[in-house]
């Protein structure tokens, strides 16, 4: 067996050199695209983040069975009593460490990676790690011994992920590490993917903006078309951001419900849970939302969703109890999320959704009558039109929807009472372009839309904040349904907020200003007429 790989320091880990995560997930990137040759994009993620996934698996339970060795070596145990004991599952799983038997440990495949084939070593440890953990059943992958999956390639990737180790400084460091890896691959692979990637990735800043608006501090979250899990981690990371004001010690007090409709995405998520270190009960493998609503009763705190836009092949039953406010069109399911979404709602209930700027006014097969139906019943709190270029997968022009089940005081928390009122923000010159692509919402924008919201309804945070709700032409406007009513239901925040107030300016300035474009102006005129007069000499002098 190949010597232990040395020890990360706590705070630096190694990767040829590497000394940040920056410097790891950069190295590990251009490692992935080793195997470019023989796959395409889209279809190498699987591999690679199955590669990632597992060394990451491996390290944590090397780190956990130092501990272990440490411990017992000082409490003098000889040499068989520690061999038992190391293996022992139930000294890994109560720590939320994954047990990895022998033939999945990544020095295993490491020291007999030449001498037999890299693909079916993988393989058969991704079947022993299913075996010996339920809850990673039918979740990894076993597509490393496959006729289009180069060994040769494989086999140097995985002398490549040797040299990292995904530990650090405890159990938390380790979870840090992997999950930034594992997050900036998704992104990454999102972008190389193209349009096939929209089923399993949305941007990170706008996944920021639904979670700082909505503030999941605990309870129920739910996303019916989870993809690859971004919206529960983000949740996770707010939690642990404002872990002051949660008071629950070290204890994630959000409960996570998902439904994701492709198997292969369906993966991704469970293994990106796993690694940041959240329980999912994502049900579905396979399961169509509106054919197969895994969560029939679930009613939800908080709801985050970014359904496929505009999606045509969709399952409708006419007769089906979701569509209180109206029977969505067979040719545009928009409006089938955004109820679907609602009958997921508790009383309480809010909900942060991505939709194509055309459900804001569309008027076709009756999707107008719905969204005034979902007016009228109070049900829309926040409109956001969001910048061009936030999503590479797609060009169609994106807004955000807020909804939310009682926008009333809701007595001790004192939240400002907006019944009857919906906020408009629009959003669309924010932002700034991260390549010649795409564009990214920076933190300060983040954190006024957020901001913006809160001091409309009066939360906690902007109270602390001591922000005050106030219209700003051109950016935001609270409006009553009367106006609505008035704009016929159109949700557009652009029609609403006007257009942003000139600076005024100093008179003596304009007046200055005026007095010296007169000026120049009349110069101009007099080498008009000069130029006129040279012309027509010109003219003159030619015999005709």
């Amino acid at each position: 067996m190949p010597p232990r790989q040395k020890k990360a320091t706590a705070g630096q880990l190694e990767l040829s050199g590497a000394t940040s995560v920056k410097d790891i997930e950069t190295l590990l990137w251009k490692a992935a695209d080793k195997l470019r040759g023989s796959m395409d994009p889209y279809r190498y993620k699987d591999l690679v983040l199955g590669l990632i996934f597992l060394k990451y698996l491996s390290d944590a339970f090397e780190e956990r069975r130092d501990q272990l060795v440490q411990e017992l070596t000082e409490e003098g145990l000889d040499e068989e009593a520690l061999k038992e004991f190391l293996e022992s599952q139930d000294e890994y799983t109560r720590v939320n460490v994954y047990w990895v038997p022998d033939v999945a440990r990544w020095n295993s495949i490491a020291a007999r990676a030449k001498s037999e084939g890299i693909g079916q070593l993988l393989d058969e440890a991704m079947d022993a790690l299913m075996r010996e953990n339920a809850a990673l059943t039918g979740v990894l992958p076993k597509i490393f011994n496959r006729d289009n999956v180069d060994q040769r390639r494989l086999g140097e990737l995985v002398d490549l992920l040797s040299d990292a180790r995904f530990t650090g400084d405890g159990e938390r460091r380790a979870q840090d590490v992997l999950g930034a890896v594992y997050e900036y691959f998704l992104g990454n692979f999102g972008r190389a993917a193209g349009k096939e990637a929209g089923s399993f990735y949305t941007p990170r800043s706008v996944v920021e903006l639904l979670v700082e608006v909505l503030e999941p501090y605990k309870g129920q979250v739910y996303d019916p078309c989870c993809g690859s899990g971004g919206m529960f981690v983000q949740a996770g990371k707010f939690v642990e951001a404002h872990r002051d004001l949660v008071g629950n010690g070290d204890k994630l007090d959000l409960s996570i419900y998902g439904q994701e409709s492709n198997d292969d995405t369906w993966r991704l998520a469970k293994m990106n849970l796993a690694i940041h270190g959240i329980d999912g009960n994502l049900a579905a493998r396979w399961g169509d939302t509106f054919a197969d609503d895994k969560h029939p009763d679930l009613k939800a705190d908080f709801v985050l969703a970014n359904p496929p836009f505009n999606i045509k092949d969709w399952h409708r039953v006419e007769t089906d109890p979701r569509w209180k406010y109206g029977v969505p069109p067979k040719n545009n399911a928009n409006y089938a999320w955004l109820q679907h979404i609602i009958s997921k709602l508790g009383e309480r209930g809010t909900a942060g959704v991505v939709l194509a700027n055309g459900s804001m006014s569309s008027q076709t097969s009756g999707e107008g009558d719905i969204r005034k139906a979902m007016v009228d019943a109070d049900l829309v709190a926040c409109m956001v039109a969001l910048p061009s270029q936030l999503f590479r997968t797609t060009q169609i022009p994106a807004c955000l929807w807020f909804l939310s089940k009682d926008k009333s005081p809701q007595g001790a928390r004192r939240l400002e009472d907006r019944r009857g009122e919906i906020l408009f923000i629009d959003a669309r010159e924010m932002g700034e372009m991260a390549d010649r692509t795409e564009r990214v919402l920076r933190p300060d924008d983040i954190a006024k839309i957020a901001g913006t919201y809160h001091a409309w309804r009066g939360t906690k945070s902007a109270r602390d904040a001591g922000m005050a709700y106030e219209d700003v032409a051109g950016f935001c406007v609270s409006a009553d349904l009367e106006t609505l009513r008035a704009n016929g239901y159109v949700l557009t925040p652009g029609r609403y907020v006007g257009a942003a107030k000139a600076e005024q300016e100093d008179p003596e300035v304009v007046a200055e200003r005026i007095k010296t474009l007169t000026g120049e102006l009349y110069e101009l005129f007099d080498k008009s007429d000069e130029l006129a007069k040279a012309v027509r000499e010109q003219l003159g002098s030619i015999d005709v």
